[in-house]
């Protein structure tokens, strides 16, 4: 299937309060305005200078998605037009994000990114810390950052149960999250692989990559 297939597949296949974030990292423009062209919006990007670079070259009505680990000295390239960055983990990244923004006079959106798999080398905060930050006055004495959601990887393994289990309790995190903070709207988690099992636990924004644009260089 074409890239402009695989986009109407997805626009047909998801529910429709989900947001489709397609997955862009290391892919040319030309193959982006492939799935732009079938009316696709939104893409999610791991490095902010390959982020940047698209966002100068491609129409200006999409919206740009962070949904790599961010260095705080990298937040200043993608200040003026990221739409939305799934994968804060600290105080200090959000303070950094506050404070770029804020030259831009802008505000930009941001989800918690909660550490739900086993693996090492996924990042994120622990439940306990989230909702530390979020109950904080650092919440609402950073006027250019707007917390909107949480955020979670699953370990990369075979065993769905283990996919599943670790969806079930991002899931139970949030709904009780939003009980107290209704502004978080946003429960993203979900990748080519497993989406099927996220949108089983309530999440409505999935990333997906190889299924719309093939595998990776």
């Amino acid at each position: 299937m074409s890239i402009s297939e695989n986009i109407k597949k997805y626009q047909t296949l998801l529910p429709e309060q989900t947001t489709l974030v397609a997955v862009s990292k290391t892919k040319p423009v030309s193959s982006l305005m492939q799935a732009y062209d079938a009316g696709q919006r939104v893409f999610g990007e791991n490095k902010i200078q390959e982020m940047a670079s698209k966002w100068e070259e491609m129409p200006k009505d999409i919206q740009w998605h962070m949904i790599g680990h961010v260095q705080t000295n990298k937040v200043k390239y993608m200040a003026a037009f990221v739409s939305l960055i799934h994968t804060v983990d600290s105080i200090k990244l959000l303070r950094e994000i506050n404070k770029q923004a804020a030259k831009h006079d802008r505000v930009i959106k941001c989800l918690l990114q909660i550490k739900i798999a086993e693996e090492e080398s996924k990042f994120g905060m622990d439940q306990a810390d989230a909702l530390e930050l979020l109950a904080s006055e650092i919440a609402t004495t950073l006027p250019h950052v707007a917390i909107v959601g949480l955020m979670g990887m699953a370990t990369f393994t075979q065993d769905k149960t283990q996919v599943e289990a670790e969806f079930n309790k991002l899931s139970v995190i949030y709904k009780d999250v939003k009980t107290k903070y209704p502004q978080l709207t946003i429960l993203s988690m979900g990748m080519s692989g497993d989406f099927t099992l996220a949108l089983k636990h309530n999440s409505n924004m999935v990333r997906i990559g190889s299924s719309i644009f093939g595998a990776r260089n």
